[in-house]
């Protein structure tokens, strides 16, 4: 997917308004900036980064749209990505969870900056996060499955949403996770790279409490 090609995919699917493509383009350009200062994206992927950043969080939201009311959690935010995308994209509220001083600072100043009313950050780790019942739960380059559920089971119910992009392991990931999860889990193609994929999942619990 070219640059051209992800902005002409975000217009089409979300028939993005005037002032959300100004919040997006503010987005990447306070981003590109504090590159200079710590490294939050891949340096080889500057020069695409509507495309393997932009989009490829903007993509998780459709696959969430069966969600209820509530909040989006998405962990281990670093950069943002999806959770500043959720936050320009969507009307949920979106938590950040966070646990590196630096971007917790780069996190807030986004917010402030583009006016994003219904975002926040938690700083801290994510297993000490408050127990709530997430809508939606989302987590880019966070941990591996099992351990990600693990550190995140206590936010959600049986009808939140897991959005969770893996590259190209997913599939692998998945069958070491159902050893001791559970739940109904399918796995989507990345729109932006044909070789990776993301684990969408619901019901999640583990076998353990299952058979308990």
């Amino acid at each position: 997917m070219t640059e051209e090609e992800a902005r002409g995919w975000l217009g089409e699917r979300f028939h993005v308004s005037r002032e959300t493509w100004k919040r997006l383009e503010g987005y990447v350009a306070i981003l590109l900036d504090e590159m200079e200062r710590q490294n939050l994206i891949a340096e080889s992927t500057r020069p695409h980064i509507w495309a393997r950043h932009i989009v490829d969080s903007a993509q998780l939201i459709p696959l969430a749209s069966a969600a209820e009311e509530g909040p989006w959690i998405d962990l281990g935010s670093g950069a943002g990505l999806p959770g500043i995308v959720a936050a320009i994209l969507t009307d949920r509220p979106v938590q950040m969870v966070e646990s590196r001083r630096k971007r917790i600072d780069f996190l807030n100043a986004v917010i402030s900056d583009l006016g994003l009313g219904r975002a926040s950050v938690f700083g801290g780790r994510v297993e000490t996060v408050p127990p709530t019942q997430a809508a939606i739960i989302s987590a880019r380059a966070y941990a591996p499955l099992p351990r990600l559920l693990e550190s995140a089971i206590h936010l959600s119910d049986e009808k939140t949403i897991w959005v969770l992009p893996k590259g190209r392991n997913a599939q692998n990931e998945l069958e070491v996770a159902t050893r001791t999860w559970q739940g109904v889990f399918h796995v989507e193609r990345s729109v932006t790279d044909a070789d990776s994929a993301i684990i969408v999942a619901q019901t999640v619990q583990s076998r353990r409490k299952a058979r308990g």
